[in-house]
Protein backbone atom coordinates (compact mmCIF):
# COMPACT_ATOMS: atom_id res chain seq x y z
CA UNK A 1 0.00 0.00 0.00
CA UNK A 2 1.13 3.69 -0.91
CA UNK A 3 2.91 4.94 1.95
CA UNK A 4 0.90 8.40 3.33
CA UNK A 5 2.91 10.84 4.63
CA UNK A 6 1.90 13.18 7.12
CA UNK A 7 2.24 16.42 5.21
CA UNK A 8 -0.33 14.57 3.08
CA UNK A 9 -2.75 13.21 5.95
CA UNK A 10 -2.76 16.85 7.01
CA UNK A 11 -5.75 17.28 4.04
CA UNK A 12 -6.38 14.08 2.78
CA UNK A 13 -8.55 11.35 4.81
CA UNK A 14 -8.85 8.07 3.14
CA UNK A 15 -10.99 5.36 4.72
CA UNK A 16 -10.02 1.49 4.13
CA UNK A 17 -13.66 0.18 5.17
CA UNK A 18 -16.15 1.50 2.92
CA UNK A 19 -19.43 1.36 5.67
CA UNK A 20 -18.95 2.94 8.91
CA UNK A 21 -20.38 1.89 12.16
CA UNK A 22 -22.64 4.94 13.40
CA UNK A 23 -22.94 3.93 17.43
CA UNK A 24 -23.61 6.37 20.09
CA UNK A 25 -25.95 9.04 18.61
CA UNK A 26 -24.11 8.96 15.84
CA UNK A 27 -20.29 8.73 16.22
CA UNK A 28 -18.22 7.44 13.54
CA UNK A 29 -15.27 5.37 14.98
CA UNK A 30 -12.09 4.92 13.06
CA UNK A 31 -8.75 3.29 13.84
CA UNK A 32 -4.85 4.24 12.10
CA UNK A 33 -2.37 1.80 12.06
CA UNK A 34 1.10 3.18 11.73
CA UNK A 35 4.00 0.46 10.75
CA UNK A 36 7.67 -0.26 10.16
CA UNK A 37 7.14 -2.66 7.93
CA UNK A 38 4.94 -3.37 5.22
CA UNK A 39 1.75 -4.54 4.88
CA UNK A 40 2.58 -6.81 2.03
CA UNK A 41 5.46 -8.53 3.76
CA UNK A 42 3.88 -11.92 4.26
CA UNK A 43 4.74 -11.46 7.59
CA UNK A 44 4.44 -9.36 10.98
CA UNK A 45 3.46 -6.39 9.06
CA UNK A 46 0.72 -8.19 6.85
CA UNK A 47 -0.42 -10.49 9.81
CA UNK A 48 -1.16 -7.34 12.29
CA UNK A 49 -2.62 -4.82 9.47
CA UNK A 50 -5.04 -8.07 8.83
CA UNK A 51 -6.09 -8.80 12.66
CA UNK A 52 -7.18 -4.62 12.42
CA UNK A 53 -9.26 -5.15 9.45
CA UNK A 54 -10.86 -8.20 11.00
CA UNK A 55 -11.60 -6.50 14.13
CA UNK A 56 -12.69 -3.49 12.40
CA UNK A 57 -14.72 -5.22 10.29
CA UNK A 58 -16.38 -6.91 13.78
CA UNK A 59 -16.90 -3.89 14.97
CA UNK A 60 -17.77 -1.84 12.23
CA UNK A 61 -15.24 0.96 12.38
CA UNK A 62 -13.28 2.60 9.89
CA UNK A 63 -9.61 2.20 8.86
CA UNK A 64 -6.21 3.21 7.40
CA UNK A 65 -3.19 2.46 7.73
CA UNK A 66 0.60 3.97 6.77
CA UNK A 67 3.04 1.38 6.22
CA UNK A 68 6.97 1.24 5.54
CA UNK A 69 7.99 4.29 7.71
CA UNK A 70 11.00 5.18 9.11
CA UNK A 71 11.55 5.31 13.22
CA UNK A 72 11.95 9.39 12.33
CA UNK A 73 8.52 8.94 10.98
CA UNK A 74 6.59 7.57 13.98
CA UNK A 75 5.36 10.47 16.09
CA UNK A 76 4.61 12.38 12.98
CA UNK A 77 2.37 9.88 11.37
CA UNK A 78 0.97 9.22 14.51
CA UNK A 79 0.12 13.36 15.46
CA UNK A 80 -1.25 13.25 11.94
CA UNK A 81 -4.04 11.05 12.33
CA UNK A 82 -4.40 12.32 15.83
CA UNK A 83 -5.27 15.86 14.35
CA UNK A 84 -7.58 14.31 11.86
CA UNK A 85 -10.22 12.58 14.60
CA UNK A 86 -9.58 9.29 14.62
CA UNK A 87 -10.14 7.61 17.80
CA UNK A 88 -7.73 5.26 18.75
CA UNK A 89 -3.91 4.86 16.76
CA UNK A 90 -3.01 1.33 16.90
CA UNK A 91 1.09 0.33 17.13
CA UNK A 92 2.18 -3.12 16.51
CA UNK A 93 5.35 -3.26 18.38
CA UNK A 94 7.37 -2.42 20.99
CA UNK A 95 9.55 -0.12 18.72
CA UNK A 96 6.74 2.86 18.84
CA UNK A 97 6.01 3.28 22.99
CA UNK A 98 8.03 6.50 22.91
CA UNK A 99 6.27 7.97 20.18
CA UNK A 100 2.93 6.52 20.95
CA UNK A 101 3.38 8.10 24.39
CA UNK A 102 4.69 11.21 23.86
CA UNK A 103 1.48 11.32 21.21
CA UNK A 104 -0.60 10.15 24.01
CA UNK A 105 0.24 13.33 26.09
CA UNK A 106 -0.54 15.50 23.66
CA UNK A 107 -3.85 14.18 22.24
CA UNK A 108 -5.53 12.94 25.57
CA UNK A 109 -8.98 12.20 24.03
CA UNK A 110 -7.33 9.71 21.46
CA UNK A 111 -7.30 6.02 22.34
CA UNK A 112 -3.94 4.53 22.35
CA UNK A 113 -3.05 0.41 21.63
CA UNK A 114 0.16 -0.63 21.52
CA UNK A 115 1.01 -4.52 20.45
CA UNK A 116 3.61 -5.86 22.40
CA UNK A 117 3.89 -3.25 24.77
CA UNK A 118 5.66 -3.51 28.38
CA UNK A 119 3.12 -4.45 31.09
CA UNK A 120 4.06 -0.78 32.59
CA UNK A 121 3.52 1.24 29.62
CA UNK A 122 0.17 1.87 30.42
CA UNK A 123 0.79 3.17 33.96
CA UNK A 124 3.19 5.85 32.01
CA UNK A 125 0.70 7.75 29.70
CA UNK A 126 0.12 10.70 31.95
CA UNK A 127 -3.68 10.91 30.42
CA UNK A 128 -3.88 6.86 30.96
CA UNK A 129 -5.04 6.43 27.57
CA UNK A 130 -2.90 3.57 26.91
CA UNK A 131 -3.41 -0.19 26.82
CA UNK A 132 -0.99 -2.32 25.90
CA UNK A 133 -1.75 -5.74 23.50
CA UNK A 134 0.44 -8.28 24.83
CA UNK A 135 0.75 -12.02 23.40
CA UNK A 136 2.28 -13.86 26.00
CA UNK A 137 6.07 -14.12 24.31
CA UNK A 138 7.13 -17.11 26.46
CA UNK A 139 4.55 -19.52 25.19
CA UNK A 140 5.12 -17.95 21.49
CA UNK A 141 8.59 -18.98 21.43
CA UNK A 142 7.27 -22.46 23.22
CA UNK A 143 5.01 -22.96 20.30
CA UNK A 144 7.57 -22.94 17.55
CA UNK A 145 10.78 -24.61 19.65
CA UNK A 146 8.95 -28.06 20.68
CA UNK A 147 8.17 -28.47 17.17
CA UNK A 148 11.92 -27.37 16.59
CA UNK A 149 13.64 -29.60 18.94
CA UNK A 150 11.23 -32.46 17.84
CA UNK A 151 12.50 -32.01 13.89
CA UNK A 152 16.43 -30.46 13.95
CA UNK A 153 18.47 -33.79 12.82
CA UNK A 154 21.72 -31.83 12.95
CA UNK A 155 20.98 -30.86 16.73
CA UNK A 156 20.97 -27.50 15.93
CA UNK A 157 18.82 -24.73 15.32
CA UNK A 158 18.38 -20.97 14.77
CA UNK A 159 16.62 -17.89 15.68
CA UNK A 160 16.54 -14.06 13.98
CA UNK A 161 15.35 -11.05 15.13
CA UNK A 162 14.55 -7.86 13.36
CA UNK A 163 14.92 -5.38 16.65
CA UNK A 164 16.69 -6.36 20.02
CA UNK A 165 12.88 -5.87 21.78
CA UNK A 166 12.43 -7.26 25.16
CA UNK A 167 9.57 -9.39 23.39
CA UNK A 168 11.77 -10.58 20.71
CA UNK A 169 13.86 -11.80 23.19
CA UNK A 170 11.09 -13.64 24.92
CA UNK A 171 10.64 -15.42 22.37
CA UNK A 172 13.85 -16.59 22.09
CA UNK A 173 14.58 -17.73 25.60
CA UNK A 174 11.01 -19.24 25.23
CA UNK A 175 12.03 -21.02 21.45
CA UNK A 176 15.34 -22.06 22.98
CA UNK A 177 14.11 -23.79 26.70
CA UNK A 178 11.61 -25.43 24.77
CA UNK A 179 13.38 -26.77 21.91
CA UNK A 180 15.88 -27.99 24.93
CA UNK A 181 13.36 -29.27 26.77
CA UNK A 182 12.08 -31.51 23.79
CA UNK A 183 15.25 -32.91 22.69
CA UNK A 184 16.16 -34.00 26.14
CA UNK A 185 12.75 -35.69 26.53
CA UNK A 186 13.78 -37.55 23.30
CA UNK A 187 17.32 -38.31 24.36
CA UNK A 188 18.71 -36.00 22.24
CA UNK A 189 20.66 -32.26 23.26
CA UNK A 190 20.01 -29.19 20.72
CA UNK A 191 22.24 -26.16 20.67
CA UNK A 192 20.55 -22.80 20.06
CA UNK A 193 22.61 -20.36 17.94
CA UNK A 194 23.08 -16.77 19.70
CA UNK A 195 19.84 -14.84 18.14
CA UNK A 196 21.21 -12.24 15.06
CA UNK A 197 18.96 -9.23 15.45
CA UNK A 198 18.82 -7.21 11.73
CA UNK A 199 18.59 -3.81 13.24
CA UNK A 200 15.27 -3.65 11.46
CA UNK A 201 12.00 -5.28 10.20
CA UNK A 202 12.39 -4.55 6.23
CA UNK A 203 15.95 -5.48 5.45
CA UNK A 204 15.10 -8.69 3.41
CA UNK A 205 18.79 -8.90 2.29
CA UNK A 206 20.16 -9.22 6.13
CA UNK A 207 17.68 -12.55 6.65
CA UNK A 208 19.42 -13.53 3.39
CA UNK A 209 22.70 -13.33 4.98
CA UNK A 210 21.97 -14.46 8.43
CA UNK A 211 20.43 -18.05 7.29
CA UNK A 212 23.21 -18.77 5.17
CA UNK A 213 25.50 -18.06 7.98
CA UNK A 214 23.16 -20.38 10.16
CA UNK A 215 23.20 -22.67 7.56
CA UNK A 216 26.75 -22.79 7.17
CA UNK A 217 26.46 -23.32 10.99
CA UNK A 218 24.47 -26.28 10.79
CA UNK A 219 21.07 -24.91 11.67
CA UNK A 220 18.13 -26.62 9.94
CA UNK A 221 15.37 -25.61 12.15
CA UNK A 222 14.57 -21.24 11.80
CA UNK A 223 12.43 -19.67 13.66
CA UNK A 224 12.12 -15.34 13.41
CA UNK A 225 10.28 -12.52 14.90
CA UNK A 226 11.55 -10.06 12.25
CA UNK A 227 8.81 -9.67 9.51
CA UNK A 228 10.80 -9.10 6.04
CA UNK A 229 13.80 -10.12 7.44
CA UNK A 230 12.11 -13.81 7.69
CA UNK A 231 10.89 -13.79 4.21
CA UNK A 232 14.47 -12.99 2.83
CA UNK A 233 15.78 -15.90 5.29
CA UNK A 234 12.86 -18.21 3.88
CA UNK A 235 13.70 -17.46 0.24
CA UNK A 236 17.79 -18.69 1.07
CA UNK A 237 16.70 -21.97 2.77
CA UNK A 238 14.23 -22.51 -0.16
CA UNK A 239 17.47 -21.77 -2.26
CA UNK A 240 19.66 -23.76 -0.19
CA UNK A 241 17.41 -27.37 -0.31
CA UNK A 242 16.48 -26.69 -4.12
CA UNK A 243 20.41 -27.27 -4.11
CA UNK A 244 20.48 -29.97 -2.39
CA UNK A 245 18.03 -31.30 -3.95
CA UNK A 246 15.27 -32.18 -1.19
CA UNK A 247 13.68 -29.95 1.58
CA UNK A 248 16.18 -30.59 4.74
CA UNK A 249 16.12 -27.33 6.38
CA UNK A 250 12.40 -26.05 7.68
CA UNK A 251 11.15 -23.02 9.32
CA UNK A 252 8.72 -22.06 11.39
CA UNK A 253 6.40 -19.54 10.47
CA UNK A 254 4.59 -16.19 12.80
CA UNK A 255 2.19 -14.54 13.64
CA UNK A 256 -0.28 -15.67 10.96
CA UNK A 257 -0.54 -19.33 9.45
CA UNK A 258 1.10 -18.85 6.35
CA UNK A 259 1.77 -22.31 5.28
CA UNK A 260 2.65 -22.76 1.87
CA UNK A 261 3.84 -20.03 1.15
CA UNK A 262 7.48 -21.01 1.02
CA UNK A 263 8.63 -24.41 0.50
CA UNK A 264 10.79 -24.59 4.19
CA UNK A 265 7.74 -23.78 6.00
CA UNK A 266 6.67 -26.75 8.52
CA UNK A 267 4.31 -24.83 10.94
CA UNK A 268 3.43 -21.39 11.86
CA UNK A 269 3.08 -19.87 15.32
CA UNK A 270 -0.33 -18.04 14.88
CA UNK A 271 -1.71 -15.16 17.20
CA UNK A 272 -4.94 -13.82 17.32
CA UNK A 273 -4.45 -10.09 17.16
CA UNK A 274 -7.86 -9.41 16.35
CA UNK A 275 -9.31 -10.34 19.71
CA UNK A 276 -7.44 -8.13 21.26
CA UNK A 277 -7.96 -5.47 19.18
CA UNK A 278 -11.66 -5.79 19.20
CA UNK A 279 -11.57 -5.65 22.83
CA UNK A 280 -9.43 -2.27 22.90
CA UNK A 281 -12.55 -1.15 20.12
CA UNK A 282 -15.17 -1.97 22.38
CA UNK A 283 -13.37 0.13 25.19
CA UNK A 284 -13.69 3.04 23.48
CA UNK A 285 -16.94 3.18 22.41
CA UNK A 286 -18.01 2.16 26.29
CA UNK A 287 -15.79 4.94 27.33
CA UNK A 288 -13.49 2.40 29.62
CA UNK A 289 -10.03 2.67 27.47
CA UNK A 290 -6.59 2.84 28.67
CA UNK A 291 -4.62 2.03 31.59
CA UNK A 292 -4.20 -1.77 31.15
CA UNK A 293 -2.83 -4.78 29.35
CA UNK A 294 -4.55 -7.04 27.43
CA UNK A 295 -2.81 -10.96 27.61
CA UNK A 296 -3.19 -13.60 24.35
CA UNK A 297 -2.24 -16.98 25.67
CA UNK A 298 -2.45 -20.51 24.80
CA UNK A 299 -4.91 -20.70 27.37
CA UNK A 300 -7.68 -17.97 26.26
CA UNK A 301 -6.85 -19.05 22.47
CA UNK A 302 -5.22 -15.76 21.16
CA UNK A 303 -1.95 -18.16 20.63
CA UNK A 304 -1.98 -21.31 18.60
CA UNK A 305 -0.08 -23.72 16.32
CA UNK A 306 -1.06 -23.37 12.93
CA UNK A 307 -1.71 -25.70 9.91
CA UNK A 308 1.34 -28.67 10.10
CA UNK A 309 2.97 -29.59 6.84
CA UNK A 310 3.48 -33.13 5.55
CA UNK A 311 6.83 -33.11 5.78
CA UNK A 312 6.47 -33.49 9.26
CA UNK A 313 5.96 -37.03 10.24
CA UNK A 314 2.97 -38.15 12.03
CA UNK A 315 4.74 -39.57 14.94
CA UNK A 316 5.99 -36.07 15.64
CA UNK A 317 3.05 -34.49 14.83
CA UNK A 318 1.04 -36.65 17.79
CA UNK A 319 4.27 -35.68 20.20
CA UNK A 320 4.16 -32.10 19.24
CA UNK A 321 0.23 -31.87 19.71
CA UNK A 322 0.65 -33.67 23.40
CA UNK A 323 3.18 -31.00 23.80
CA UNK A 324 0.92 -28.20 23.14
CA UNK A 325 -1.89 -29.83 25.33
CA UNK A 326 0.78 -29.67 28.05
CA UNK A 327 1.28 -25.73 27.43
CA UNK A 328 -2.31 -25.28 27.13
CA UNK A 329 -2.87 -27.45 30.49
CA UNK A 330 0.03 -25.54 32.24
CA UNK A 331 1.86 -28.40 32.95
CA UNK A 332 4.68 -27.98 29.97
CA UNK A 333 8.43 -28.20 31.59
CA UNK A 334 6.49 -28.35 35.18
CA UNK A 335 9.20 -30.74 36.63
Amino acid sequence: MKKILATVLAGVMMLSLPAACFADEGKEYKVAMICDSSINDGGWGAACYNAMIAAAEENGWATEVTDSISQNEYYDSIAAYCQLGYDMIYAPGNQYTDAVLQAAEEYPDIAFALLNGNEKTPGEAVNGNVTSLLPNAQQIGWIAGALAGLMTKSGTIAFIGGMELDTTKGKYAGYTEAAQYVAAAEGREVKVLDPVYAGSFDASDKGIEFAKAMMDNGADVFFGDASAVDSGARQAIDEANKAAGSVTVYDIAQPADILGQNECIICSQVTDNSAMISVSMKAVEEGTFGGETIFGSLQNEALSAGAMSDLVPEDIQAKYAEYLQQMIDGTFMAE
